[in-house]
Order: C-alpha cells, then structure tokens, then sequence
C-alpha cells in the first residue's frame, strides 16, 4: 500500500512521511478517525514507508523487496492484530490471518460489518481476547527478521476489553526499533490508558470531493449519480460501495412509504411496517436503508438553508427534498437525522429490529405529528 493509492488526506501524509525524513518516528501511534476515512490504508502505507528499502521523496518506492512483501501482506515484520470471532478461548488472530489478507486486499476503507460477513457472525461478539494480547507480547519479544522496524498495526483497539492493560507496559517501553500503529473510530470507547501512551493522528472523513472523483474515475459511475451517492455516503467510502451496489430506488419508495405513515400517524400500517417489513430485509439492507434516510435528510436541511449548490439529486428524489423542507422546520429535520443516526449505531450492533424501528417510528411521529403539518403531507407525496 502507497501514499499514491490512497484517496486524499494530503495533510495527513506530508506529515507522517517528514516525520520519517525527521528521524521523529514515534513507537506508538494512534490513527483515529471514522469508518471508511482510510486510517488502516494509511497506517498500513506508513509502515510499509518506514521499511522501505529506497524511500523516495513522498512515497515508498513499490519495488523493492520490502515494499513487494507490504503489498501482499505477508512481510514476516509486519504483524495485525484486529478483532476476531473466536470458537475457543485459546484463539488468536493468526488464524484468521487468510481471510484477513483477503478482504484487506480487496477493501482496505472496509468497517466492522463488512469484516464481519467474512463468517458467519451475525450474532457474535467480536474481541481481541487475552490469548491475543498474550500473542502479540510474544511476537514483538523476537527481533526484526529482515526490516529496520517490527511493525504491529492493531485495528480497532476498541474491541480490547481490560485485559489490554496487558499491553501498557509493551507500549511504554517496547522493544527497540518496534513500532504500534492502532487504528481506530471512536476514541471514548479505548482504554484511557492506551490512549495516553500514544501519538495521535487524526484522520478526517474523506470529502464530497474525493469520494465524487473516486466513483467517476475509478468505478465508472455517472457524474450525477456520483454525486448523489458521495454526498449520502457523507465521508465513508465504505457506504459509498455500499451504496453503489445497493438498490437506491428501492430505498427512496420505502422511506417514502414509512414516512407518509408518520407524518398522518396511520398507527396499524406503521406498526405492520416496522414489526414485518423492516425486519424482513436483513441487518445489512436494514442499515443501508437508514443510511439512505439519513443522506435524504440532510439533503433537505440542506435545501431548507437555502444551500441548494450542494445538492446533487435529480428527478423524483429532488422534487421530494424540495416539498418536505418546506414543510418542516431546520430542528425537526435535525433532531430526525439524530434519532435515525441512533437506531443505525442501534442496528449496527445487533439489537432487534422490531422494536428498534417500531421505537423510531413512534418517536418521529411524536416529531412530525403537528397539525399544521399533516394537513399540508400529502402534498410532498406524488
């Protein structure tokens, strides 16, 4: 992985290739930013710079025998440890070292759910367990085999429970030209004390921008579907994939369904709709949905601020936004992204989805459910 195959981030990697040039190479490193930013790319590329055998100016050279061995995932000095669905207690990471290599390879922005559908896991909790921290002590005792640096890129370090205290002191004073690179999402979920033994590198969502001439360059995708989906995706490549293999007409009747039942609180339907039909479509398409909804909503905001330079949706999708932002107001629409933000963290995380889309259901109309606005819904519906 080079700095060149990653998208954007120019900032990010002029500072992480000066301090290699600087001889700055801090031991422990924390990559944080959202899911589908690039952080793992980018502390994948990093490493794979810090080892490079002919550095060039702004990027590792790609040929040499390092760079060749970074690129496949195999150098016998670079080690991952990242959370795993364990059978036994006495599992690590290793063991799933092939179907790791394989998705990195083929998705490098991937997030959680997408590791996830590598196994059959749909209700298991993921971890790195004691066994792995125990293994990753082990690993990093021996010395390098070939390159300057041992490098160990831990994905996720929220995953770690107590037992990564295990780690403190390897991370403190670890052993000489040893390098920790974690990558993670969301800092209030690690161990403050791995935190505070760490240099952090904040790593921004990608741009509409980015992710727009991602889709028309490298994907193929129309410049006006690029940019609608850059723009729902907001940030995530991952969701922008997700997106583009998704079934978005699909997505636009459903919600166009459910919300008229809650702006005219037709109570039976909307049960009917939120304890049968939202079930029925699976975690996956249940979490695209409320994605969708989501980039919908701030597509309104958006047009009801009056930021219609922003907005790139066309035809029915369009003349939808434009009709609802003049029905309901910025803090409506605003605190209706936050409850639909919620239920997807909600069913990110396996809770049961009847009640989960009933309980939402409930509390938009709660939100929309004022007369004035009922008698003008209809008219959003064509």
């Amino acid at each position: 992985m080079r700095f060149e195959n990653i998208i954007g981030h120019d900032s990010v990697k002029q500072h992480l290739i000066r301090t290699v040039q600087d001889n700055r190479v801090s031991h422990a490193q924390l990559f944080l930013g959202p899911e589908g930013s690039g952080s793992l790319p980018l502390a994948i590329a990093y490493a794979q710079f810090v080892n490079c055998e002919d550095k060039q100016e702004a990027d590792s050279c790609g040929v040499c025998a390092s760079c060749r061995k970074y690129e496949k995932l195999i150098h016998p000095d670079l080690h991952f440890s990242y959370p795993f669905f364990a059978k036994s207690a006495g599992e690590v990471a290793i063991n799933y070292i092939e179907a790791w290599r394989q998705a990195l390879s083929e998705n490098p922005y991937m997030g959680m759910n997408a590791w996830r559908a590598q196994f059959d896991a749909q209700n298991k909790q993921a971890n790195i367990n004691i066994a792995e921290v125990h293994d990753i002590i082990k690993k990093l005792s021996f010395k390098a085999f070939e390159s300057e640096y041992k490098v160990l890129i831990m994905w996720l370090p929220e995953y770690l429970d107590a037992q990564g205290n295990a780690l403190l002191k390897l991370i403190e004073e670890p052993p000489e030209k040893t390098l920790f690179l974690l990558v993670a999402e969301n800092q209030d979920r690690i161990l403050n004390t791995i935190i505070s033994r760490t240099q952090l590198v904040k790593i921004h969502k990608l741009t509409h921008t980015d992710i727009n001439q991602y889709l028309i360059e490298n994907k193929g995708v129309d410049p006006l579907k690029a940019g609608e989906i850059s723009f729902l995706a907001d940030g995530n490549l991952q969701s922008a994939m997700e997106l583009l293999q998704s079934d978005s007409n699909a997505y636009f009747d459903l919600m166009i369904q459910w919300l008229r039942l809650v702006v005219t609180d037709t109570g039976l339907k909307l049960i009917q709709l939120s304890e049968i039909d939202f079930p029925k479509l699976g975690r996956e398409n249940q979490k695209n949905f409320l994605m969708y909804t989501i980039g919908m909503m701030r597509q309104i905001v958006l047009k009801s601020q009056g930021l219609e330079s922003l907005i790139f949706l066309q035809d029915k999708e369009l003349e939808f936004i434009t009709k609802f932002s003049e029905i309901f107001t910025l803090e409506q629409l605003s605190a209706g992204v936050d409850l639909l933000e919620k239920t997807h963290y909600a069913v990110e995380r396996n809770a049961n989805a009847k009640i989960l889309f009933l309980d939402l259901s409930l509390q938009l109309v709660l939100l929309f459910k004022y007369k004035t606005f009922r008698q003008q819904a209809d008219s959003i519906y064509i």
